[in-house]
């Protein structure tokens, strides 16, 4: 009887085989008639797993709808630049050009150079997601990826290797797309706040 048993399961698994085998190797018939023309042999499961590898995927289902945006993420590098100017500024001077005054340009630095921000006053104005840098070198801010208001100051000298490559994709994508108005030659040595 046990015997009988073995032989049962070994004839139902080849059976099993022997139908995947043909549907794999048979590419003129469709799935379908395959499917139903081959599965008599097979158990309820391996017809249901039979069939559901068969079946083509759906296409995904999003519920959310499909938005297009106008206003891409990151402005693109400008043709239009101006050459850098080296004036100088000192800290408290930087610090007229914070977005307050609407008849001022706004002005961030970055290492110590100064890059005028005021056609993007939308981001860097007053009460803005980014005004915090705004009329200040807040380098060690920009490297960490920070909104903090303590991390807003020049001194960078503590960040680490990812961090320092960051602050310097931000001075290259500030370069890129600002005009260099000057530079800041007050700032404290690095390893000291700009406080």
């Amino acid at each position: 009887m046990l015997l009988a048993l073995l032989l049962a399961l070994l004839l139902a698994a080849f059976l099993a085989y022997f139908a995947r085998s043909v549907l794999i190797r048979a590419p003129a018939a469709s799935p379908e008639s395959l499917v139903h023309a081959s599965t008599s042999a097979l158990s309820l499961d391996q017809q249901h797993l039979l069939r559901k590898r068969t079946q083509p995927n759906p296409a995904p289902q999003n519920d959310k709808p499909q938005t297009t945006s106008t206003k891409p993420v990151m402005q693109p590098p400008r043709t239009d630049i101006a050459l850098p100017k080296d004036d100088p500024f000192t800290v408290e001077q930087l610090k007229q050009f914070d977005g307050t005054d609407p008849t001022k340009p706004i002005y961030v630095a970055i290492k110590a150079t100064v890059f005028d921000v005021t056609r993007k006053a939308d981001t860097y104005g007053k009460g803005k997601s980014y005004n915090l840098f705004a009329g200040k070198d807040a380098s060690r801010a920009l490297g960490m990826s920070s909104l903090k208001p303590e991390d807003a100051v020049s001194d960078f000298s503590s960040l680490s290797e990812t961090d320092m490559k960051t602050l310097n994709d931000w001075y290259d994508f500030f370069s890129k797309r600002y005009d260099v108005v000057g530079r800041v030659i007050d700032l404290p040595s690095q390893g000291q706040s700009s406080l």
